[in-house]
């Protein structure tokens, strides 16, 4: 959360070194192989800054321009990203290499030009990448930070990525929320940094009961990737990537969300739940007869369209859940039972509901009812729980003691001896030993395997902590789990024949299946295989991008069995 919070008011500084010890300490050894991939190159990549550099201060000096140029080092989190986002190596990231330019502006021109004339003096010296510019001076991010970025190609075919900006733009850039009210005048417009303050005002000013569902909204307010909608009036609108045109409408205002049945994004007919995309026009369609509907909270985005929805809600979801908290009582009383936990999360695992309210509001508005309940109570614990969790048993089922209770305040460490009954591997992130892994405790007392950076586990940690146990996975010679690599290359007489003998030579891998497809000269293909840890794996790969011809291969984490 914070180092969203620290981006969202445009303290880089403080957003970089949290990113960065956040990486450090969760993985280790990511973080110290891409330190010693960039340091080894610090050197390669200092001399070609050097020669970068020399002819665009002569053509500044030249022009006059007052200027301070700095070299700009990539974080190792931002370059952890990259790689992860778009599945390449640290040499393939454009902006590994970088500078900055800051310049003094002049009263006599517009900051704006200045950005543009030095852009313009860099580009007559080294071609630029079209799809690499970031006009941020015409259209400043929604934290207030402004600049002009460009990447050009620079000497030795590497691409080199330039950021222009005067000396306020980078005070404002570094020092974020308190440079932007130093440098804001006292009849400037709102800017965005200002509407997003003021949303945070509102959101503390009507807090939600549930602390979870409050920092929930709270997390929606600190979106990094924006875009940039328009009013039909050419009015600009920032938004969370992914919002759609609901939350447009919300954001214009309130009634206007309320009465929302549909949208022209540029003057094509959409509905509401239609997903924007930057520079879109949207001209949203209303009509009298509409009224908000609770099930729009599955297609908005935007906190302050969240809010919205619940406050149209609020009374009548009060009156529902407390009737709905009436009839599970009646209910259980005819039975002489008393709600309990237990009895409460066997109801919410039958109706795949997450929390007791929302069990609550159904129950009351009628959409479910508890004509189940003989069944629900005599059901014993089952799969239901880790199938709504996308999850999936491994090897035959086997009845837990009950009196086995597992010390989640001590970590498990899985080798040959664990009994694989004990542990399941979770299908949505399919870690192997040797992967960095955390362990759900279900109500059977069995440990379900995530990776730490599955999606589902990192849900699991922020709502259900106290379910959690640190797991410690060893290498294991003796059991073999199933993954898949993909694989990219230029298609050669033979390819597949040399990679098929690179892994049956390979006594630690077997293959269960492989598929290739070749077009225009390209193959993909996948392999399927049995392996004993992430170490054989990697050195499997490692053999693997040695043929000739192999381009990329990397594992793939998701498995559908």
């Amino acid at each position: 959360m914070y180092a969203p919070l620290a981006h969202r008011l445009g303290l880089y500084a403080i957003k970089t070194e949290l990113e960065d010890l956040s990486l450090k300490y969760e993985h280790p050894s990511i973080y110290q192989d891409i330190t010693n991939k960039i340091e080894s190159k610090e050197l390669k990549n200092k001399d070609i800054l050097d020669k970068f550099t020399a002819p665009i201060r002569t053509s500044l000096d030249n022009a006059g321009i007052k200027y301070e140029l700095k070299t700009r080092p990539k974080s190792i989190y931002s370059t952890w990203d990259k790689m992860q986002k778009k599945n390449i190596a640290v040499d393939e990231i454009y902006d590994v290499l970088a500078i900055r330019i800051i310049f003094k502006s002049s009263d006599e021109i517009p900051e704006k030009s200045q950005c543009w004339n030095i852009y313009s003096l860099i580009t007559d010296i080294y071609k630029p990448k079209p799809d690499r510019l970031r006009d941020w001076v015409s259209t400043p991010k929604a934290n207030g930070y402004e600049a002009l970025h460009a990447t050009v190609m620079g000497p030795a075919g590497k691409w080199v990525e330039i950021q222009i900006r005067s000396e306020r733009m980078d005070e404002i850039a570094e020092r974020g929320f308190a440079a932007h009210y130093k440098y804001k005048g006292a009849h400037e417009k709102e800017s965005e940094l200002d509407n997003w303050l003021q949303r945070i005002r509102d959101m503390l000013a009507n807090p939600v009961s549930d602390s979870l569902e409050f920092l929930d909204d709270f997390k929606l307010n600190l979106f990094a990737s924006e875009i940039m909608i328009f009013t039909p009036k050419g009015q600009v609108k920032i938004l969370p990537k992914g919002a759609t045109a609901l939350d447009f409408a919300f954001e214009i205002h309130t009634h206007l969300g309320y009465k929302c049945i549909g949208a022209k994004v540029n003057y094509k007919l959409v509905p509401a739940s239609y997903v924007l995309k930057s520079g879109d026009q949207v001209e949203i369609l209303t009509s009298e007869k509409q009224e908000p509907k609770y099930d729009w909270i599955k297609i908005v985005t935007t906190a302050k369209a969240k809010t919205a929805i619940k406050d149209a809600f609020k009374k009548e979801r009060k009156e529902c859940i407390t009737k709905g908290e009436k009839i599970v009582e009646d209910a259980l009383n005819k039975k002489k039972l008393t709600t309990n936990n237990k009895i409460l999360s066997k109801i919410l695992r039958y109706y795949h509901i997450e929390k007791k309210e929302d069990l609550y509001f159904q129950l009351g508005n009628g959409s479910i009812t508890l004509k189940n309940l003989d069944k629900i109570l005599r059901e014993k614990t089952s799969n239901k729980w880790i199938k709504y969790w996308g999850l999936s048993f491994g090897g035959k089922k086997v009845k837990s003691e009950p009196d086995k209770k597992i010390d989640k305040r001590k970590p498990i460490v899985l080798n040959d001896e664990t009994d694989k009954a004990s542990y399941i591997i979770a299908s949505c992130c399919n870690p192997i030993p040797g992967d960095d892994v955390v362990g759900y405790v279900d109500d059977e007392e069995k440990v379900i395997l995530h990776s730490r950076k599955c999606p589902i586990a990192i849900k699991l940690m922020s709502s259900q902590g106290n379910q959690l146990v640190s797991a410690q996975w060893t290498t294991q010679k003796l059991l073999s789990f199933l993954a898949i690599i993909n694989l990219t290359g230029i298609d050669q007489i033979g390819i597949v024949s040399k990679m098929t003998k690179v892994i049956s030579d390979d006594q630690n891998v077997n293959m269960r299946s492989i598929h290739v497809e070749s077009h225009d000269g390209i193959f993909e293909g996948s392999i399927y295989l049995y392996i004993h840890n992430v170490e054989d794996l990697n050195n499997l790969i490692y053999r693997l991008m040695k043929i000739k011809g192999v381009h990329t291969v990397t594992r793939q984490e998701r498995i559908q069995k």
